[in-house]
């Protein structure tokens, strides 16, 4: 699982595998474009970088963070640019492509959708059992999209599998005890 943080002038990578249900970091950095070379060549020089990245390391699926909003449109416009790219090398090596906003990788990785970048990096040193965060932040990012990625997937495994785990537990009378108490409401409330 290769997570891609796009950027113009820094683009983290970070690569995730998983062994035995337990996540390593295999590889994470920056690819990064000189400021002063114009913005065709930076891209140009973003998609060789990633193009070879992505070869070398061979991921299964890689992981873009989704562009969703951002209050200086410049910025916007090179990471959008950078995004592009990022998903375009993975198309072209093959690769199935996932995308995620900036809030569903800190619900994923924290529990809380609004964390702070530090507690995102603090976190994905505590799910990767690394002595520390990530440096720079932006590999920390990326990495955060691999762990995003795999408990997103191990969710959907989870929830294909659910009517196969209720045959067995009881059947849909299980299931509908269960839906019932997902859905009560907090105590002191009418139903």
């Amino acid at each position: 699982m290769l997570g891609i943080d796009p950027g113009l002038s820094r683009c983290g990578y970070g690569l995730v595998a998983e062994d035995g249900g337990q996540e390593r970091a295999v590889s994470a950095g920056v690819v990064t474009t000189p400021r002063e070379l114009p913005l065709p060549q930076r891209l140009a020089t973003l998609r060789r970088d990633l193009g070879e990245l992505v070869a070398e390391l061979r991921p299964d699926v890689v992981v873009v963070e989704r562009v969703f909003f951002q209050t200086n449109a410049r910025t916007a416009m090179s990471v959008g640019q950078a995004s592009g790219v990022a998903l375009l090398s993975a198309a072209e090596a093959g690769c199935e492509v996932a995308e995620y906003s900036a809030n569903e990788v800190k619900l994923a990785v924290t529990g809380y959708g609004a964390a702070t970048k530090e507690q995102v990096q603090e976190m994905v040193a505590r799910l990767l059992h690394l002595p520390r965060p990530p440096r720079p932040p932006d590999a920390a990012d990326a990495l955060a999209l691999s762990l995003c990625h795999l408990a997103t997937s191990r969710t959907g495994r989870l929830l294909e599998a659910r009517p196969a785990a209720f045959a067995v537990a009881g059947g849909p009378a299980a299931e509908s005890r269960l839906d019932a108490a997902l859905v009560r409401p907090p105590r002191g409330t009418a139903r």
